[in-house]
């Protein structure tokens, strides 16, 4: 292994740790060129981020980082990310990960269907996931909060339903907070701006490069798992329809 070598693997992984881009004809351009075009500064970066649960991903010739599965070095804990978010209950937080998800599918649905869509708005998000957790709340009144259920589909549904869509504010007014429907999608939203998932443009929604890289990859990666259980969810729905 030549030092030289080392060092420019080593670079790379501090750019990219560190949320620096590292772009073919960016800033960074010359480490890209580098890991692309030596073997041995490829094979070094692989193994080091192998060794610390981190996953590279590529998307549109740039390079982007994501905590593997269960890393607790560089990924959240259900707690730390409670902390984080000023969420109080599990069912909290699993509703900000269902709002997560629906926000996901309003881009792809598969890794084979991306939607070609500029934005989304927060009005969009409570829509689709009052659409998506009806189908708990035909029968909401048999659920109850105990510590069996409340990270079921079911706790979600019954926080979802007991919120008001706003608290009388506005669009331009809304705060992230647990206090209503738009509230719960703002501030999950604030969360993926924090992370450079997204970038807020008038109340609009755009998602990033790193966004795209990441969820196409998750596609491919494992297969849709959560979008098998939120298609048996819809697919349950429209039978109790009929």
């Amino acid at each position: 292994m030549e030092m030289k070598n080392l060092e420019k693997a080593m670079d790379i992984y501090a750019k990219l740790v560190t949320g620096e881009e590292i772009k073919r004809g960016g800033a960074n351009g010359s480490l890209y060129d580098d890991y692309y075009g030596n073997a041995e500064v490829y094979e070094i970066v692989g193994m080091m981020l192998k060794k610390l649960n981190l996953n590279l991903y590529e998307y549109k010739e740039s390079l982007f980082l994501s905590a593997g599965e269960g890393n607790r070095i560089f990924g959240y804990t259900n707690e730390e990310l409670k902390k984080s978010m000023g969420l109080r209950y599990n069912r909290e937080l699993y509703l900000c990960y269902f709002i997560m998800y629906e926000i996901l599918l309003s881009f792809y649905s598969d890794s084979a269907s991306y939607q070609f869509k500029e934005y989304i708005k927060i009005e969009d998000v409570m829509e689709e996931v009052t659409k998506a957790l009806s189908v708990f709340s035909k029968e909401i009144a048999v659920y109850d909060l105990n510590e069996e259920n409340q990270e079921s589909f079911q706790a979600v549904a019954l926080l979802w339903d007991e919120l008001p869509a706003s608290t009388g504010e506005n669009q331009e007014d809304i705060k992230a907070s647990r206090a209503s429907k738009a509230s719960f999608v703002k501030l999950t939203f604030n969360f993926l701006v924090g992370e450079n998932l997204f970038v807020e443009v008038s109340k609009r929604y755009y998602p990033t490069g790193r966004f795209q890289a990441i969820v196409e990859h998750y596609f491919e990666e494992y297969r849709g798992q959560i979008y098998e259980s939120l298609s048996n969810m819809k697919s349950e729905e429209e039978s109790l329809g009929e």
